[in-house]
């Protein structure tokens, strides 16, 4: 491990894949990884499992209310807005217990330990985090996964296969070709064939009995391959991950997590031990749905009789977060997403009855807003060339491979955001580095 960490900064940027790892974007190096205690280290280790029992438990309660063994309502809720084919899909037995196998919850680091922002069933950064965890392991870093966990993660749950990426993700695809490149160097066969390959979204044919699928549902308009691989699918040529679900992509699955009427279904399938973790971390969340509540009703916990009611509320009382719950080019990254207590009262109201308004189309949920801790870490100065430290606030995604009977964490990404950030993502101003235990 180099003691300089100026250097150890300079040379971290130095070995850059060339042409970067995200097409036309960068972001601030760090000399050290972030320092996770071991008990935190542990609680994320834990969450895996659990998230992937929460996963598995969405997918029986969206089957059971198509069937009827739940209230109806469930599955024409998350269904809304979506096309008729992926639906009639997702409904096919032969996908019926199919759930992604990689999930990545976004974490938000508090004073007392961390919340769950939301879940990510396609997520970006696999590739991004292999490569930090394997720079930052050779300075003495004790990665969080080891590090090759990334690499054999998902080596595990894909083994071989081809990578499909639209146009809409292509800022994505420089880390997925090194991926691959990285697999095919560690896992690849003797036979000189890559196992696996990066490939255009808008090209069909020449497929191989395993596809991962890198493009959002919201977006196959412009994914011409999309129906050969549903067709494939059910047919049994080949498999894909994650399954053409987009039930299973919404965020209202934390407005259900809370609902009363569903308590045994959650106790019964999650464990009263995980359901109990999982209160901890799973931020109280609404459906914002216009339906007038009786006379003597309230929203839980607002204490307030209806959404007009709610968009009266104090800057004080709008600790809330409004987000559109799916199936949406808005759906991701801090698009779509609405600070209640950062805009004015009369945008408030404005936004909160177009998220009324588009509730047979796509729905809203509001959750409420958990501040992240402060932190302070240092990074290099592009224009100084020295290192700064910044005070800031720390979104943390794990990422969990998951199996037939467990789920493994191969890595984590920190991204380090400017105090001043409430709303927590990659931009070019913030750090970006793998969690370490400390």
């Amino acid at each position: 491990m180099n003691p300089d960490p100026l250097q150890r900064a300079r040379d971290i940027r130095a070995s850059l894949p060339e042409g970067g790892l995200f097409h036309e974007k960068s972001w601030r190096v760090s000399p050290d990884a972030f320092p996770l205690d071991e008990k935190l280290a542990e609680e994320i280790e834990k969450l895996g499992y659990r998230l992937s029992l929460f996963v598995r438990a969405c997918n029986q309660l969206y089957r059971f209310s198509v069937a009827g063994r739940q209230p109806k309502w469930i599955a024409e809720m998350l269904d809304r807005g979506k096309p008729r084919e992926l639906v009639e899909f997702q409904r096919e037995k032969a996908v019926a217990m199919e759930i992604p196998r990689v999930i990545r919850p976004d974490l938000v680091l508090t004073d007392g330990g961390f919340i769950i922002a939301e879940l990510d069933n396609v997520p970006g950064g696999i590739g991004l985090t292999a490569w930090l965890d394997q720079v930052y392991s050779q300075n003495g870093s004790k990665i969080l996964g080891g590090p090759d966990g990334m690499l054999e993660g998902f080596a595990s749950i894909f083994p071989g296969g081809d990578i499909v990426v639209s146009d809409e993700a292509s800022t994505y695809r420089p880390e997925m070709e090194w991926l691959a490149a990285r697999l095919n160097e560690r896992f690849g066969g003797s036979a000189g064939a890559p196992r696996w390959r990066v490939r255009d979204a808008a090209t069909a044919g020449d497929w191989g009995e395993r596809v991962y699928r890198f493009f959002e549902l919201f977006d196959l308009a412009n994914v011409p391959v999309s129906g050969e691989l549903r067709r494939k699918h059910l047919a049994g040529e080949l498999t894909v991950t994650p399954p053409f679900k987009p039930a299973l992509e919404e965020k209202m699955w934390f407005a259900f997590f809370w609902l009363k009427p569903l308590e045994e279904f959650w106790r019964r399938e999650l464990g009263e031990r995980t359901l109990l973790a999982l209160r901890k971390v799973i931020p109280y969340t609404w459906l914002v749905d216009p339906t007038p509540l009786p006379l003597h009703a309230v929203l839980p916990r607002l204490e307030a009789h209806g959404w007009d009611e709610v968009g009266r509320f104090s800057q004080k009382q709008r600790a809330l977060i409004l987000k559109i719950s799916g199936f949406s080019e808005n759906a991701w990254g801090s698009r779509g997403v609405v600070m209640a207590q950062d805009v004015p009262q009369k945008q408030w109201q404005e936004e909160l009855q177009r998220a009324l308004r588009e509730f047979e189309t796509h729905p809203h949920i509001l959750q409420q807003f958990h501040q992240g801790r402060l932190v302070g870490h240092d990074y290099l100065d592009e224009n100084s060339g020295t290192l700064v430290r910044m005070r800031g606030r720390v979104r943390l995604c794990p990422y969990y491979f998951v199996g037939a009977k467990a789920a493994t964490c191969g890595g984590a990404l920190a991204t380090i955001c400017p105090d001043d950030k409430k709303l927590l993502h990659g931009m070019s101003d913030a750090i970006l580095v793998p969690a370490a235990v400390n």
